[in-house]
């Protein structure tokens, strides 16, 4: 399960680089993206994957710590998934700006020249 969860945070981390490095900006903007999922997920599994496991812990029963979920990562990427949704709508608006006063949507404000 590990690697899986390795892979897929590499893939998504891979791909929001490579499209942090093209010419328009819609792509630098998915980008971003990608890269906020794959640090989403990293944060989560930080906080160790569990299967199996009781969510909460029952009433009248001494509970292990260890055989639950630490908290403190989850409500860190619930939290960053609510910063990269203001981000990423600001982004947009500053992307349909842009695109109003240049007339394109290359980062640099320019069409490549042939």
């Amino acid at each position: 399960m590990e690697l899986i969860v390795a892979l897929g945070i590499g893939m998504l981390t891979g791909s929001g680089v490579w499209l942090l490095l093209r010419p328009r900006t819609f792509e630098v903007i998915v980008g971003l993206s990608l890269l906020t999922y794959a640090v989403n997920i990293f944060i989560f599994s930080t906080g160790g994957l569990r299967s199996g496991a009781l969510p909460v812990l029952e009433r009248g029963v001494a509970g292990d710590l260890a055989q639950h979920a630490d908290p403190v990562p989850q409500a860190l990427v619930l939290t960053a998934i609510v910063i990269s949704f203001a981000t990423t709508a600001l982004f947009l608006v500053l992307l349909l700006a842009l695109r109003g006063l240049t007339g394109t949507d290359h980062v640099d404000g320019r069409e490549r020249e042939e």
